[in-house]
């Protein structure tokens, strides 16, 4: 049963690669696959079946990929999560004859659940694992964001309620009586004292660098909001003239660069990494591709991919990888390989065709007839890398649509002439055409 079935449950958004939506403050703790959820006490709630599972410090969020549907359960309603325990198969003569191995592929772990739903009823469901996962450490980080209960607000710390202390007196700990070192049990004393101020230290510094973390990505949602509103201003407002218009684009470029909340991480996604992988890139790349007019390099999109993740870099294999997942599963994005073998990453709507049509009126233009173009002229027309330009120029060519000379300065492309030239009397020459233009174009040079 699909994730929409189940409207017992609070719906969860899903982007357009199939991942789900994390709200304000939301991070991804870790992911299973292949899980149900099964109401073990009210026959009237739908069961989930065959979902993926991802835990994260708000939710257990149950999607159901082949309907892109998904379904939220709030940790806040979880009163009591009991440990993992695992179920056999019921069939006999099946553990009698299977192997070791085989038999335990039968097993299933079960989780299940307390959780208070309104208004003021209590239900218990089971998780219902059935592929080979660790669900032990599945089980502790959903423990861990249940005590943390991120969703709360934190209380501010108030000042102790203890006895005052007179003005100008040293605190308790600081008029304690100091025993002397004195023989073995001075200087164990002496070495108890070292380590416990280390410890402290190491917690003072562990409890700073996750305050440090913490606001890290606090300022991560607060720049992509105001990437947001940013987006939305523009869009609505035309008038505005090109130096705030120019101003606006550089905040932009800036905010863009700040990084992903919560990047898909081996810790987290486990077995399913490269897949989530390929969807959350499918999900960041959209935007830098919309502004680069539809295609990108992919050496481009790996710098772009990786200072977004922060400290959690992937390698070029890792993106290859994830690249290669896009022909099975429905993103409006794909990896593309050029004859030359430059590889870039375009959207499924980029049109080559479109791309001809700029190339070949920059080719005809009465500077270009005569001289040609260079990929850094096409680069700055199409607004891309002049690599990419180089690439596009070379496809013109094989359509042919250009012809190449390649000289010492370089490659530069003309308007193919031939296609007008008359097989049967290639000497008379068209009062019009490109021909012609050409032709006009060499005389006022002379």
């Amino acid at each position: 049963m699909s994730a929409a079935a189940a409207d017992w449950l609070p719906s969860a958004s899903v982007t357009a690669s199939g991942r789900p939506v994390l709200s304000t403050g939301e991070v991804e703790r870790n992911l299973l696959p292949l899980v149900d959820l099964e109401p073990e006490e009210n026959p009237g709630l739908a069961p989930l079946r065959a979902c993926l599972l991802a835990l994260t410090s708000h939710r257990l969020i149950f999607l159901h990929e082949p309907s892109r549907s998904a379904r939220g359960l709030p940790l806040a309603t979880v009163v009591h999560a009991y440990p993992p325990h695992r179920r056999h198969s019921h069939n006999p003569l099946r553990s009698l004859f299977s192997s070791s191995s085989s038999s335990s592929s039968s097993q299933h772990h079960r989780i299940r659940l307390q959780i208070s739903m309104p208004p003021a009823r209590s239900e218990v469901v089971a998780i219902v694992v059935t592929c080979k996962a660790d669900v032990d450490v599945f089980f502790g980080r959903l423990l861990e964001a249940i005590r943390a209960r991120a969703w709360e607000v934190a209380p501010v710390a108030a000042p102790s309620s203890g006895t005052p202390v007179a003005e100008g007196a040293a605190p308790a700990e600081d008029i304690a009586i100091r025993m002397p070192v004195v023989g073995v049990s001075g200087i164990l004393r002496m070495e108890q004292e070292s380590w416990e101020s280390a410890g402290q230290n190491l917690q003072d510094a562990f409890q700073d660098l996750n305050a440090l973390m913490s606001k890290a990505k606090e300022m991560m949602q607060l720049a992509e909001k105001m990437r947001l509103k940013l987006l939305m201003n523009s869009s609505t407002e035309s008038n505005s003239n090109d130096e705030e218009m120019g101003s606006k684009q550089d905040m932009q470029d800036l905010l863009l660069s700040v990084g992903i909340v919560s990047p898909v991480t081996k810790e987290t996604a486990g077995a399913l990494y490269h897949q989530q992988l390929s969807l959350q890139l499918a999900d960041f790349v959209r935007i830098p591709l919309e502004k680069a007019g539809g295609m990108m390099a992919l050496v481009d999109v790996y710098c772009l991919f990786n200072r977004a993740r922060g400290t959690e870099l992937i390698s070029p294999e890792d993106l290859l990888q994830a690249c290669s997942l896009w022909e099975k599963v429905d993103v409006p994005v794909m990896l593309r390989k050029f004859d030359s073998g430059v590889k870039v990453i375009q959207t499924k709507t980029h049109s080559d065709e479109e791309v001809f049509a700029r190339i070949s009126s920059l080719a005809q233009k009465p500077d270009a007839l005569q001289k040609g173009i260079s990929p850094s002229d096409a680069a700055f027309t199409l607004g891309i890398a002049p690599a990419l330009a180089k690439e596009h120029l070379l496809n013109a060519e094989n359509k042919g649509l250009l012809c190449r000379d390649v000289s010492p300065d370089g490659f530069r492309f003309f308007i193919n002439l031939f296609n007008e030239i008359d097989a049967q009397n290639i000497y008379s020459q068209k009062p019009h055409g490109l021909y012609n233009a050409w032709i006009s174009v060499a005389m006022a040079s002379h």
